[in-house]
């Protein structure tokens, strides 16, 4: 899940896309559809602007959302929270995973954690002729994967479990889309990096017949794709209500992806136009490994009071301390949008 604000690594951080949305009619959730007035699925005022990562397939539900909502009157600029930061906020909401939140929050402290739309299960895919069985063989070996990341922590957490740390390993960074040629070329021993790149490390090494081990991530570490807004756009009642309309349409996307195969493919196929560097058939493969949850993670203020240490320490700054991390956290807006089923 993640997105960097410095433009020097504008072409390997995550899903740096400039392709558009793609026009895609897709189904109505009914409950959306029939929201209460003052929630009404077309709502007088303006369209709310979500900004994202255009390539990121936790994205699903709140692309779907967006077209039932609004259809082509729907913004979703590139860029994720970076776009709710201070005299630059360019966006109503904005989406990523949990080490941008944090990453991002340090310069905007009125950013607002407000939903988990999706977790991201990361595998650990290791070329097994490189000489890795198990993950201490890591140790001196070259890992694609992109450091202030949910990669970067998911390979922190990995290696963890064995002893080592990111200096024991040397990280390879490439433009995103293009895993799949490196891995082939054999220009790296390891990936660790979320979907759908990972599907594509994995189809790449199995091409060149290279025998392949998977570290599976499972109690390690999974990413939390979420919704972000800001303190000031909560204290406005007319804007409050949007994105309480927005998160119950995520929901409910969120269901019908799950419920539904023929809008599962929908959105797979609008994941795959909206990056342009996937597939259709790799987004499609790496789908179970992406759990739309829409829901609001009770253990979030654990995940990020441990990763706070670590991304601290990455950028060379003081952590903030948990009760400063719980102020991130808004589940109001959540319950709120739960409740609208009951009206």
């Amino acid at each position: 899940m993640d997105q960097s604000d410095d433009k020097s690594r504008m072409t390997i951080t995550r899903r740096a896309a400039t392709a558009g949305l793609v026009a895609m009619a897709l189904p109505v959730p009914a409950r959306t559809a029939s929201a209460p007035a003052g929630g009404a699925a077309r709502s007088a005022a303006a369209p709310l602007v979500v900004s994202a990562a255009k390539m990121a397939v936790e994205t699903a539900p709140i692309r779907i959302a967006m077209r039932t909502l609004y259809g082509d009157a729907g913004s979703m600029p590139n860029g994720g929270v970076v776009s709710l930061i201070g005299s630059n906020r360019s966006a109503d909401a904005a989406s990523n995973g949990e080490t941008q939140n944090l990453r991002h929050s340090v310069a905007e402290p009125g950013m607002r954690i407000i939903m988990t739309v999706a977790e991201g299960h990361y595998p650990l895919i290791a070329r097994r002729s490189s000489g890795i069985a198990e993950i201490a063989d890591l140790k001196g070996k070259r890992v694609l994967s992109y450091r202030h990341t949910t990669a970067g922590y998911f390979l922190h957490k990995m290696l963890k479990t064995a002893g080592l740390t990111l200096n024991d390993v040397t990280i390879v960074e490439t433009p995103l889309g293009k895993v799949g040629s490196v891995v082939a070329n054999r220009e790296v021993d390891a990936v660790a990096i979320w979907e759908p790149d990972s599907e594509q490390a994995l189809r790449a090494l199995r091409a060149i017949g290279e025998d392949v081990t998977i570290f599976s991530g499972s109690g390690i570490y999974h990413e939390r794709y979420n919704l972000c807004t800001t303190a000031d756009a909560l204290n406005d009642p007319v804007k409050r209500r949007q994105i309480v309309t927005l998160v119950r349409a995520i929901i409910d996307a969120a269901e019908t992806i799950k419920r539904d195969p023929a809008v599962a493919s929908q959105a797979q196929a609008l994941v795959a136009e909206a990056g342009g560097l996937y597939t259709v058939e790799e987004v499609a493969l790496c789908w179970p490994h992406v759990k739309f949850v829409a829901n609001f993670d009770d253990g979030l203020l654990d995940v990020f009071e441990e990763e706070e240490i670590w991304l601290a320490e990455e950028e060379k700054r003081k952590p903030r301390s948990r009760e400063q991390l719980a102020r991130l956290i808004d589940r109001s807006v959540y319950d709120e949008a739960r409740a609208l089923a009951d009206k």
